[in-house]
């Protein structure tokens, strides 16, 4: 194991096609979000390079985009590490978060169909099952899955658009807390799903701001347990 620390079959594989700048950044970005690479980790050039493949250049170009994009702090004389999130940057993201899915919610309540409901349910049913499993990195993919089908199913494009800029800071703020949310989770999505059928709007959007009010409080208190 490299002094990086990643876990056995962490890094995922590079897909050929596009610049070999973006490939090493979506890899590395992944890898962050997934929490594989810990906030406040140190990121070493030479090793990520090692384990991803390739050489330490395009390693340094997605480094420096991580840096400017608030994902990586490069500090002089130091290095790279992995930015260690403050609790108010967590809760402005995670109310931001609110305040778009909260209205997602309540137009999918008005424009979802048959197979959009459908969808709904096998994601929740498979969330579930991920849980049972006590599967951390499936429930929180599959979490992820389940609001972007809310926002598909909005029909909006600019709220997607939006969401869609905040999607990877709710998968890295979600992912410590995933295990204590657990079946309480997808209690409250089934719950939703059940607005989202009857057409209830203003009850869809009101169990949606809940939901994710319960995960931005649960953020918090996981640093006092």
């Amino acid at each position: 194991m490299l002094s990086t620390g990643l876990p056995q079959g962490a890094v995922p594989k590079l897909e050929r096609p596009g610049p070999l700048r973006d490939r090493v950044y979506e890899a590395l970005l992944e890898l962050i979000t997934t929490r594989a690479l810990q906030p406040g980790q140190h990121l070493v050039e030479s090793e990520l390079a090692g384990h991803l493949g390739v050489s330490r250049q395009p390693v340094r170009e997605a480094l420096q985009r991580l840096n400017t994009e608030g994902w990586v702090d490069l500090r002089p004389a130091q290095g790279a590490f992995v930015h260690e999130p403050t609790e108010e940057e967590a809760d402005q993201l995670l109310t931001v978060r609110t305040l778009l899915e909260g209205e997602a919610a309540r137009l999918a309540a008005v424009n979802a169909d048959s197979a959009g409901i459908a969808a709904l349910d096998e994601l929740c049913a498979q969330g579930r099952l991920a849980v049972a499993k006590d599967d951390v990195d499936a429930a929180v993919v599959l979490n992820a899955r389940f609001h972007a089908k809310i926002m598909e199913l909005a029909g909006n494009a600019v709220l997607a658009e939006l969401a869609a800029q905040v999607d990877r800071r709710v998968r890295w703020y979600y992912t410590p807390v995933a295990r204590r949310r657990g079946h309480k989770s997808w209690a409250e999505h089934a719950e939703l799903i059940t607005a989202i059928v009857a057409g209830d709007q203003q009850e869809a959007a009101r169990l949606m701001r809940e939901h994710t009010e319960h995960t931005r409080k649960s953020y918090h208190e996981r640093a006092k347990s």
